[in-house]
């Protein structure tokens, strides 16, 4: 009985810990592609400097995991999330 309750214990933590982070995350996007909005409007063809931004992105992606063997699919969600975020962010741009 007494590991039951520590097993629920356990994952009420690990529950709390993903809201948590997930929280973090939200506002962490959010931020992210206010910035990126930001800084895309000031150029003269802000359509391409957010190109230019999410392929240096995708290339930092693609160089950390080939350098310390990341997991296939942390390397997979962070590609996925760069093409989010280029979509979120050309969808206000002037074109």
């Amino acid at each position: 009985m007494a590991h039951d309750l520590n097993t629920q214990q356990e994952i009420a933590e690990l529950k709390r810990q993903n809201a948590e982070l997930s929280g973090m995350m939200l506002a962490t996007g959010v931020i992210l592609t206010q910035l990126l909005q930001s800084i895309c409007k000031r150029e003269l063809n802000p359509q391409a400097a957010a190109g230019r931004i999410m392929n240096t992105a995708r290339e930092g992606i693609e160089g950390y995991a080939a350098a310390t063997n990341a997991d296939p699919q942390m390397k997979k969600r962070a590609l996925e999330a760069v093409q989010q975020y280029e979509e979120q962010i050309r969808s206000v741009l002037a074109v």
